[in-house]
């Protein structure tokens, strides 16, 4: 981790968000927060001393005017037991937005100054409280739009995804530390050592926990930012009940008469904790009017970009030529075939070979039958990986770890040089160095950070 750093500046902002409350917190932090607290913060208790971590009752009062601002909590605590590892002090204010700016800019007046975007976290990992996972797991709790989203920067906080990355990290070291021998001592007999075991240890070990890591990164989009699910079928199917039906809402047209949906009607929805755009698309048919076959054409993009189509089709009818010449175009999607018209169909449907392989889910969409079994089927198994890569940043620095551990498991393969292969070896070390903030460059940081809001 980082070393702590010399922060000559204390900083200052309001922790809490815009807007009239029962309660607005101001953080402080640096070397004159308590002298800062001191002059301003006049408790209840006389000759206070400040215990750490201790909240003290008072008022916050104007000392050049002599003017009581606001009746608050007060703690101090001392570092390096804070988020920031510095001096800590936070005033628990009424939450009126006039009170906290007016007692924030006594703060600054007596030696503050604003924080920026992030700054506090970015003090906590530059002063080595958190690795860069850890700081951009607090963005992901800030940001989460539904409870998966919220577990997974909670395990991310944890340091799932941190652990994963070391365990790796120290595989590498080892490695590392023979060829450093080799290079250091050439004239020795260890500039021959045999690499077989280094090369078992890549194949068997950091190639495959890298691919996994890799292929989690998409499962951490998902959770984060939710799936795009399409509903997909010829007319008058049932796709707009089925899109009520999920949403608890009138939200599409049903009517009896084929083409109403003429365009793709979007919403979002939480299932299961797990925020889902759902997309109502055009049935697509032959010898449909040019409105329509705009809507048609629009369904079909909006396919070609779902993360799951529910391929819906008449369960009282059954698998016609029509829904097949239909579902031969989305097969390259994932897909859940729908029956629906569970009310009156006989039974299951008579699949083609093609689909007989695809989880099949029966329903009725205007009973609201087999909507908790879609639901459950939707999400069964998936996105489920601890530790999963949630964003772009980290799936960009595994992809370029990953082809270095080839080309270094390739140059063990082929007897490559100690000099060649340490530049491998290193550059695969750098790139999950990026990941958890040990080699990331300062440009890199300030983009991250600058996604936090004040305060925090």
């Amino acid at each position: 981790m980082p070393k702590v750093v010399d922060n000559t500046q204390t900083i200052a902002a309001i922790s809490t968000p815009p807007g009239a409350g029962g309660i607005g917190i101001i953080r402080i932090s640096g070397d004159k927060a308590l002298d800062i607290l001191v002059t301003i913060f006049k408790p209840l208790k006389k000759n206070c001393e400040y215990t750490s971590h201790q909240l003290y009752y008072g008022n916050i009062v104007d000392p050049v005017q002599s003017r009581i601002v606001d009746e608050v909590l007060a703690v101090y605590m001392r570092a390096p037991a804070t988020y920031t590892r510095e001096d800590v002090v936070e005033i628990h204010c009424h939450g009126s937005y006039l009170i906290l700016h007016s007692v924030l800019e006594l703060i600054i007046g007596h030696g503050a100054v604003l924080a920026e975007p992030g700054e506090f976290t970015k003090r906590a990992f530059l002063n080595g409280r958190i690795d860069l996972t850890k700081a951009e797991a607090v963005i992901d709790i800030l940001s989460a739009k539904t409870k998966k989203g919220v577990d997974l920067a909670q395990e991310q906080l944890a340091g799932a995804l941190y652990n994963r990355i070391d365990s790796i990290r120290k595989m590498l070291v080892h490695i590392r530390a023979v060829l450093e021998v080799s290079i250091d001592f050439p004239d020795e007999d260890v500039d021959i050592v045999d690499h077989s075991g280094h090369s078992n240890t890549l194949v068997q070990d950091v190639i495959p926990q890298l691919e996994k890591l890799l292929k989690s990164a998409d499962q951490g989009k998902v959770m984060r930012e939710g799936v795009t699910v399409v509903i997909a079928g010829q007319p008058n199917v049932g796709k707009s009940s089925l899109l009520n039906t999920l949403l608890q809402e009138e939200r599409a047209l049903v009517t009896a008469i084929p083409g109403t949906t003429r365009d793709t009607i979007e919403e979002y929805v939480d299932i299961n904790g797990m925020p889902v755009r759902l997309v109502d698309t055009a049935g697509i048919r032959e010898n449909a009017d040019l409105v329509e076959e705009l809507g048609i054409k629009r369904a079909r993009d909006i396919i070609n970009i779902a993360d799951l189509v529910l391929f819906l089709f008449d369960g009282a009818e059954g698998v016609s030529a029509r829904d097949l010449e239909l579902f031969e175009t989305v097969a390259h999607k994932p897909l859940i075939l729908v029956q629906n018209k569970l009310d009156v169909a006989a039974g299951k449907a008579v699949l083609p070979e093609a689909m007989v392989i695809l989880p099949l889910v029966m329903i009725s969409a205007r009973h609201q039958q087999g909507i908790d079994e879609l639901k459950d089927t939707i999400f069964s198994g998936q996105w489920q990986e601890e530790g999963c890569v949630p964003n772009l940043r980290h799936k960009k620095a595994l992809a370029k770890a990953l082809d270095a551990a080839k080309r270094l498991n390739e140059g063990f393969v082929f007897g490559g040089t100690s000099d060649l292969l340490a530049i491998d070896l290193q550059e695969c070390l750098d790139y999950l160095g990026d990941i958890v903030g040990e080699t990331t460059t300062e440009d890199v940081l300030d983009v991250i950070f600058e996604q936090f809001c004040l305060g925090k």
